[in-house]
């Protein structure tokens, strides 16, 4: 774990869309809730379950060493990746980002700042997906 102030510094050298290369650390619970992935910083980085395929057998497995974007960094020590490759990717991702986060595309290249935490209507929108993946 790295102090505040170290993560400050860290974060505040990211930006939104920075390609970084990485190897898939671990894949703790397949379909359930992402996977862990090294990027050669002391702190390391996320890719969640909404930014991957639905089927968990697509997935990059551990060992996997391919390029990611930086899609956030909050106070969680923890650089949130979204994949490049579109493999990796989430099949409906245009129109996820269009539901979720429709500012995507213009905070590319941006300071990655802390948002704080997922809207009320972000979280249903995700519940509901889920949901719906359940049936």
């Amino acid at each position: 774990m790295v102090t505040d102030e170290e993560w400050a510094r860290i974060r505040g050298n990211l930006r939104f869309g920075q390609v970084l290369r990485g190897t898939v650390a671990q894949v703790p619970s397949p379909g359930a809730i992402g996977i862990f992935v090294d990027i050669g910083l002391c702190v390391g980085g996320f890719v969640d379950v909404l930014l991957l395929p639905e089927r968990a057998e697509q997935w990059p497995v551990e060992g996997t060493v391919t390029d990611f974007e930086v899609w956030w960094a909050d106070s969680r020590q923890q650089v949130r990746l979204k994949p490049c490759d579109q493999q990796y990717l989430r099949e409906d991702f245009a129109d996820f980002i269009a539901r979720v986060r429709p500012g995507w595309p213009a905070d590319i290249g941006r300071p990655v700042r802390d948002g704080g935490p997922v809207t009320a209507d972000e979280l249903a929108s995700l519940r509901e997906r889920q949901e719906g993946r359940d049936v």
